[in-house]
């Protein structure tokens, strides 16, 4: 009797398991809300002691003419409040080339939203839901980033806000594909991160990582499983509904 009682609680568990994956957003149907924008940087802007013509990050459209992502992104493509530059646009739609300023910048912890302004409004455009309650432990989150210039669908958990400093007010997340550890890498910045009901709830701002160095060379590593690999902000619906 033991052992029926327990197979049956297995089966249970594994029943709501399968239930709860399959109420979970189709990541498909997010696709057009998230796009990589990359900036080449002119002459003047690049430094002449290093290689890099230009920046990607990744971004999410708030509405057809604003796109967001982590302020450092827009830093470094050397986009400003004041003047228009130039960004090439990637989505599921298409590519488009367009200019962009910073509308506003909003949060009040070490890393910041950046909200860009588009000179013209993009009608292909699938705006983003903001999720206004915060998330709670092992909540299920899926993000669509653009690593390298490809789109990449993600899934993982929510772990906890950080309170420690520098980290506070950070959401820590676990996010993987299979075995990799690293889906989402470079040029993931600003990438949204959604819950099941596909609200924006965070938004993608540093992996977490540490270089080894051994006599057969250099060698980057993830965090132990069961522990966050990802560090994203956190979503203000209040802030964002203020925008200017």
């Amino acid at each position: 009797m033991m052992r029926g009682g327990i197979c049956f609680a297995l089966l249970l568990l594994v029943s709501i398991a399968a239930r709860a994956e399959t109420n979970c957003v189709d990541p498909s149907s997010l696709a057009g809300s998230a796009v990589s924008i990359t900036r080449y940087l002119d002459n003047q802007e690049r430094d002449a002691k290093s290689d890099v013509i230009g920046i990607q990050g990744t971004g999410w459209f708030q509405s057809t003419n604003t796109i967001v992502t982590v302020e450092h992104v827009a830093l470094a493509m050397k986009l400003s409040k004041e003047a228009w530059k130039q960004l090439t646009v990637q989505s599921s739609s298409g590519t488009l080339s367009i200019s962009a300023r910073i509308r506003q910048v909003i949060g009040d912890s070490k890393e910041k939203l950046a909200v860009l302004e588009l000179q013209s409004p993009v009608p292909s455009a699938r705006t983003a839901t903001v999720r206004s309650l915060p998330l709670e432990p092992e909540e299920r989150l899926l993000t669509i980033a653009y690593p390298r210039h490809e789109p990449r669908s993600v899934s993982g958990r929510f772990v906890r806000y950080a309170t420690e400093v520098p980290l506070s007010g950070a959401a820590l997340l676990e996010l993987f594909d299979g075995d990799d550890r690293f889906a989402v890498d470079h040029g993931a910045s600003g990438a949204p991160v959604f819950d099941c009901e596909g609200r924006v709830a965070a938004v993608i701002s540093t992996v977490i990582s540490q270089t080894l160095r051994s006599p057969f060379g250099v060698m980057r590593i993830s965090t132990p499983w069961g522990t966050p690999n990802v560090l994203s902000v956190p979503i203000n619906s209040a802030e964002l509904s203020q925008i200017n």
